[in-house]
């Protein structure tokens, strides 16, 4: 059975248990969450999140560990030409991998970051200097730092597959790091998602090394491939489709590997128990919109 599911919150008194309860309200069988809000620094002690009964109400019920994937906030960037920002993200994303572990999870997406100074090359070290002592830091544990597919907006490093080759190539501990494979992000960076998936996964597999995806982003996109915006759309009704997205989902190479929608919620209603459905059935439901409006 694929593992599929969405991003979930964790708030309130429930925290980590919560976000299981949501991802389940889904009908789903993975769950991606933030251990805060992705744009700030303001986190919640561990002993705070609810994480031995999160974990306890996962065994009781099937939930595999597995399928649970941290996303690490936004604010951090290891390719920041200021030396004291780059030691600010490598202190908080050490700090982030030893909650995911500490939830149980075995891996962290993270955006590689932004050639800020415009020197991608530079970028690109500074990059695997962080990775390589974030790493030492958490030297005990096994977290895998999953680095995402981005769409080329601004100064983004890893547009290209090629750039998180060359990021993995000066990385120390190769079995400490992943990728995280975002269907919208990989399309407005310019593949041809919609029409080649298996030459896309050739190109990468001769680049990267296909057996490093950890987990998939599967996102339609608002944008023509190649417009390098990352305008995440609800599936089947952007410029990616149901059916492309389909062939990425249950493409026989990544069946056990994490699925994980980001789409945007509708009426400011989740959309993630129909998309799953939707997923689930292989069919495609074009009033899938005007339903979750209507709910």
């Amino acid at each position: 059975m694929i593992k599929i599911g969405s991003h979930v919150s964790m708030s309130g008194d429930d925290m980590y248990l919560g976000s299981v309860k949501e991802a389940l309200s889904y009908n789903a069988n993975a769950l991606m969450i933030y251990t805060g809000a992705p744009q700030n620094t303001i986190r919640k002690k561990m002993n705070q999140l609810k994480a031995e009964e999160a974990l306890a109400y996962m065994k009781e019920v099937g939930f595999d560990i597995n399928a649970v994937v941290v996303h690490a906030p936004y604010i951090m960037n290891l390719a920041n030409p200021s030396e004291e920002k780059r030691d600010f993200a490598v202190r908080f994303l050490t700090e982030e991998i030893k909650r995911t572990a500490f939830m149980g999870a075995t891996q962290i997406v993270l955006h590689p970051g932004s050639a800020v100074g415009k020197d991608r090359e530079e970028a690109v070290r500074w990059i695997a200097v962080g990775l390589n002592q974030v790493i030492e830091n958490t030297k005990d544990l096994s977290v895998k730092i999953a680095l995402e597919t981005m769409a080329g907006k601004g100064n983004e490093v890893g547009k290209t597959f090629e750039e998180l080759r060359a990021i993995i190539d000066l990385v120390d501990r190769k079995e400490r790091i992943s990728v995280c494979f975002d269907t919208c992000h990989t399309h407005d960076a310019g593949y041809d998602i919609k029409n080649d998936f298996e030459g896309v996964i050739k190109h990468f597999d001769d680049v990267v090394g296909k057996e490093l995806i950890s987990v998939f982003h599967i996102n339609d996109s608002k944008n023509e491939k190649g417009a390098a915006k990352d305008r995440h759309e609800n599936l089947g009704f952007g410029y990616l489709g149901f059916d492309a997205l389909l062939k990425v989902i249950y493409h026989p190479d990544f069946l056990d590997i994490p699925k994980i929608l980001e789409t945007p919620y509708i009426d400011k209603k989740a959309p993630y128990l129909e998309e799953i459905e939707m997923v689930r059935n292989q069919s495609f439901d074009p009033d899938l919109k005007t339903k979750i409006e209507q709910k």
